[in-house]
């Protein structure tokens, strides 16, 4: 493969996908030219248009859905789907034909995320579905295909996977999504190395501050990233120090993965609207109900700009005589909006509070697992207690819901009212781009790892725990206790290998076996090597596996060590090597067949 010509930025959005590049061969100490590559794509039958971002939908018509030639691309004249502003706008019409948020379905536990689920729930016998990795692959192919037909049409070396790609990922992704973050990557016939969201946003305004982005931030300053997308809420902290006279940078803290954000918001609004319109006695269905959601989405963004009109139409397609007939009309009133998601969202809490916790039905639909509680600022708090860090005093605000100035000022007046005196004011750090900023973070953060940019500490955002069986004698009626072995610790930086030579452990071979995985964004103190007993309460299950470690002497009990390799792309492997000889066994996640991991 040649040499990289340039550095890619992607940030694979649950809402809108953004594509940034920048020459390798940056000059170091020069402020390095981060470009964003407008993405060709359908934004109506036959009609292709270079964006800024590339809606993340993808859509999947019938014969009937689009006309003759209709989805036709400058490099597939026989393309039979549709990714982008054409895909999210159709789809809305026919929403049982449209694959939207499948990043979160990445980290969505209880479905089989390589198994063809989406559309979710889409009925249709000739449709032919996809998996959340293929779904998430099709954006990127989309995205591949267009920069080779617009960047390397008469210079193979310059075709995108031929590029040093970084891919960017909520910082609350575990291991098993960023896995299959990777795999849908190359499925793509990509390479890609992965980085957190927030950090990402907090490299481009460091990028975007022209090098005078020490001037907004001190020695001491704890910064929250709060980043609210389309689909999750991601929370990081990272604590500005000194060293050697240099400021330094320290990712801190890491939030739980919350499936709640924009997708949120604009079901409520389209719960608002079926209430306004069944007053008439007209009631929609679940169908209608999808379109509706998808409809909100577009008129949120316009009402919450800074320059919003009072209102915005709504038009809901009708169903025939036997619901409704003929095309349903209503609207969203602006001042409204703001009320109901401020309030719903946003709402005035103390630092104390805590997110409601619903008693759990026995039984549930499938699909994704929103966070029970939407109310943003609970979440905040309850981040901010667990993180034992003291408050923060300044924010990055990031993603398309925080584009509303009113968000961002509830916000900051909650943590304002929360710090009680112990600063002088929680800020916001200015120059945000809260569309592009993750895409062009991740292009500067590639400058970064060659030492031509200032780096974050990061590393992992979790701590991660293989279940061990405890050495006692077995006791009536009680489960053998089972205690957390922590294999990577919290900050764990990528590229790096530990060994844990201090215990030899007992690994069975030859016949099936379970091994569970764990995670907790906590217990940040552990080491290599920590046994937790009592772990219920702090550490979390991540996935199970259950496998034969294949070996001639089966049955039998052998002394192993555990060495555990982060990879440069992000994703963790486990390896349990022979204290007696040269075996070794491989736990890796498997994103082919098994939800979780393979030996």
């Amino acid at each position: 493969m040649p040499d990289p010509t340039y550095i890619i930025g992607i940030d694979l959005g649950t809402t809108n996908s953004v594509v940034s590049y920048v020459p390798v061969n940056t000059e170091e100490g020069k402020h390095p030219d981060i470009r964003l590559f407008k993405v060709p794509q359908l934004t109506a039958p036959g009609a292709i248009e270079d964006r800024e971002t590339l809606p993340s939908f993808v859509l999947l018509p019938g014969a009937h859905d689009v006309p003759a030639d209709g989805l036709k691309l400058p490099w597939n004249e026989n393309a039979n789907r549709a990714v982008g502003a054409f895909a999210r706008d159709r789809g809305a019409e026919i929403p049982h034909r449209l694959i939207s948020s499948s990043k979160s379905w990445l980290c969505q536990t209880g479905v089989g995320r390589n198994n063809p689920i989406l559309p979710w729930g889409s009925k249709d016998q000739d449709l032919e579905k996809m998996s959340p990795v293929q779904a998430s692959a099709a954006i990127l192919s989309h995205i591949r295909d267009a920069w080779n037909h617009v960047m390397a049409k008469d210079d193979s070396s310059l075709r995108l996977e031929n590029q040093e790609i970084f891919l960017t990922v909520p910082a609350s992704f575990d291991a098993v999504a960023r896995e299959l973050t990777v795999q849908a990557a190359k499925i793509a016939g990509l390479e890609a190395t992965l980085l957190e969201e927030p950090q990402a946003a907090f490299y481009s305004w460091i990028w975007a501050s022209s090098g005078k982005w020490r001037d907004q931030v001190n020695v001491g300053d704890l910064v929250l990233v709060c980043d609210l997308g389309g689909g999750t809420t991601d929370f990081s902290l990272i604590h500005v120090k000194e060293e050697e006279g240099d400021l330094v940078l320290e990712r801190v803290a890491v939030g739980d993965h919350l499936l709640v954000g924009g997708d949120n918001m604009d079901l409520t609004l389209a719960h608002l609207v079926a209430g306004k319109v069944g007053k008439s006695g007209k009631k929609l269905d679940a169908w209608q109900m999808r379109g509706l959601w998808q409809t909100c989405r577009s008129a949120k963004e316009g009402l919450l700009s800074g320059q919003g009109p009072e209102s915005v139409p709504i038009s809901i397609l009708g169903r025939g005589s036997g619901l409704i007939a003929g095309t349903i009309r209503s609207e969203l009133i602006n001042q409204e909006v703001r009320e109901i998601l401020t309030n719903g969202f946003f709402p005035v809490v103390p630092k104390d509070a805590m997110p409601a916790t619903q008693g759990r039905a026995g039984m549930r639909e499938g699909g994704l697992v929103y966070a029970s509680d939407p109310a943003i600022s609970k979440h905040l708090a309850g981040f901010l207690s667990r993180s034992g860090e003291k408050m923060p005093t300044a924010v990055l605000f990031n993603g398309g819901v925080m584009k509303s100035t009113h968000f961002r000022s509830r916000v900051l007046d909650l943590l304002n009212s929360w710090s009680g005196g112990e600063s002088a004011g929680v800020r916001e750090l200015a120059g945000a781009n809260f569309d592009l900023a993750v895409a062009r973070g991740a292009a500067y953060y590639g400058l970064a790892r060659k030492g031509g940019a200032v780096r974050i500490r990061g590393g992992l955002g979790k701590s991660y725990y293989i279940g061990v069986e405890a050495a006692m004698p077995a006791v009536p009626g009680m489960p053998i206790p089972m205690k957390a072995l922590c294999v990577a610790p919290f900050g764990m930086e990528e590229g790096t290998e530990a060994d844990l030579t201090e215990e030899e452990f007992g690994l069975i071979v030859g016949e099936s076996v379970r091994f569970e995985f764990l995670g907790s964004s906590v217990r940040r103190n552990d080491n290599v090597g920590t046994v937790v007993d009592d772990w219920e309460q702090d550490i979390e299950p991540i996935t199970l596996l259950e496998t034969v470690l294949e070996d001639d002497d089966k049955g039998a009990v052998l002394p192993v060590r555990i060495h555990v390799n982060v990879t440069e792309v992000g994703t963790l492997e486990l390896w349990c090597v022979s204290t007696l000889d040269d075996r070794r066994w491989k736990l890796e996640f498997d994103v082919r067949e098994k939800e979780d991991f393979e030996a």
